[in-house]
């Protein structure tokens, strides 16, 4: 078994190898720096065929259409769509709150092995793969390689990052949106416990320079259903305050006030165009990159 696979703790062997057929798209052209499957803003000599234009001086002969030159009397050039690789930029929240969980694994658990299991999927693809982690500031940031050596340096970042301190996602955003200056598909890790219109304002910024993004926000179980059978002392894990509460007196208003954020949240990612995928901890994390995998495939008769 390679080196890579062995990171159990990261990566299960069973799940990558089930996913090894399904490739990773952007739904948005990429720019790279050699060819793959992905499409491109440029034109180049794929055998996709783009458009025709008319032929000027300087152009090569060998891209001629003569069936065109028969029907028009006019030397017209036949373009194709360039193919590039990918750009993958993993973004995982390592602030306190990912290190919530009410059974074996915390949310922040949740997401690396999930990003893990992404990397290795894009790096054995031929794309490249890069990663940010952030609390209350971007805490790594490891570019994107397509060497798979690289994804030692990728699985060493994951599993140093501990989930402490508050959340700075939306201003870590930003500075990748800036950071990052060739096209990529930002995936991004997150609670998001945070104000959904300044996250939105974050992911416009990223698509404006020209990103695809999709989001997972990750819940906990309990979060969700929140059920409690005593009072109960709820500590803020970023901040370290307390609350004694009576779960059973303040239930439909939890549960009310987080529909309404996660509404919130998902319009904020909707507004932008980027894609929104809601989580839960005790998922089959296999099942729901094989469905992300599988939303992205290009739709039959398009690119």
């Amino acid at each position: 078994m390679s080196d890579s696979l062995s990171h159990r703790d990261l990566i299960d062997p069973k799940v990558v190898a089930r996913l090894a057929a399904l490739p990773l798209h952007s739904r948005l052209p990429m720019l790279g720096n050699v060819s793959g499957r992905h499409q491109s803003p440029h034109r180049g000599s794929s055998i996709e065929f783009a458009e025709y234009r008319k032929y000027v001086p300087g152009d090569d002969p060998r891209r001629l259409d003569w069936r065109a030159y028969a029907r028009s009397d006019r030397h017209y050039i036949k373009e194709f769509e360039a193919d590039t690789n990918l750009r993958l930029h993993l973004v995982v929240d390592s602030s306190a709150s990912m290190g919530f969980t009410s059974s074996l694994a915390s949310k922040f658990d949740f997401a690396r092995k999930v990003a893990a299991s992404l990397a290795y999927l894009t790096i054995q693809g031929g794309d490249a793969v890069g990663l940010t982690t952030c609390s209350e500031k971007i805490t790594r940031d490891i570019p994107a390689l397509r060497r798979p050596s690289h994804l030692q340096a990728l699985f060493a970042a994951l599993r140093e990052a501990r989930p402490k301190g508050g959340t700075g996602l939306v201003p870590s955003l930003h500075e990748l949106a800036e950071r990052v200056r060739q096209r990529a598909l930002v995936v991004v890790f997150s609670d998001l416990f945070l104000e959904p219109d300044e996250f939105k304002d974050a992911l416009r910024h990223l698509r404006f320079n020209r990103h695809d993004v999709a989001v997972f926000q990750l819940f906990d179980r309990q979060e969700l259903e929140f059920q409690f059978d005593r009072p109960m002392r709820f500590v803020d894990m970023e901040t370290g305050s307390a609350l004694p509460l009576e779960p059973r007196l303040i239930a439909d208003r939890y549960h009310n006030s987080l529909e309404r954020h996660v509404e919130a949240v998902r319009s904020a990612c909707l507004g932008a165009n980027a894609d929104y995928h809601q989580v839960v901890t005790d998922e089959d994390y296999g099942d729901l990159l094989a469905d992300f995998l599988m939303a992205r495939l290009p739709k039959k008769g398009r690119r």
